[in-house]
């Protein structure tokens, strides 16, 4: 499976983005997804996940109630819509993809990664 993850931008604080994660092969349908992020310097961190229905999602804290996370399965893509954006949402966002119908937090439950998109916003 490959993830391509695209729609990343500068936006000033307040703007809104969404992101896309267009995957190839046939696991995407049956797995779980997730938006993961990096800021210079910091560790990558969980955003959002949801399970492989979508009928389950999951955020952190920091971007509950802003973010929105789904998936279109007949497109095999997972898609984040950003709302509400503040400086500390700039980082490279990744998507990744689980070998299991439900994820969660851990890093270590996804096994296939995107190449990440750059998110920037200015105050």
């Amino acid at each position: 499976v490959q993830l391509q993850a695209s729609g990343g931008g500068l936006v000033q604080a307040g703007g809104s983005l969404r992101l896309s994660c267009a995957a190839s092969g046939r696991a995407f349908s049956n797995n779980a997804m997730a938006w993961f992020r990096q800021a210079p310097g910091k560790e990558r961190e969980f955003v959002a996940g949801i399970n492989w229905s979508g009928s389950t999602t999951l955020y952190s804290d920091s971007v509950k109630g802003r973010f929105t996370i789904s998936r279109d399965n007949a497109k095999n893509t997972g898609y984040l819509q950003m709302n509400s954006l503040k400086p500390e949402d700039t980082a490279v966002y990744y998507c990744a993809l689980a070998p299991r119908a439900y994820g969660g937090r851990d890093l270590a439950m996804y096994n296939y990664w995107g190449q990440g998109t750059q998110v920037t916003v200015s105050s």
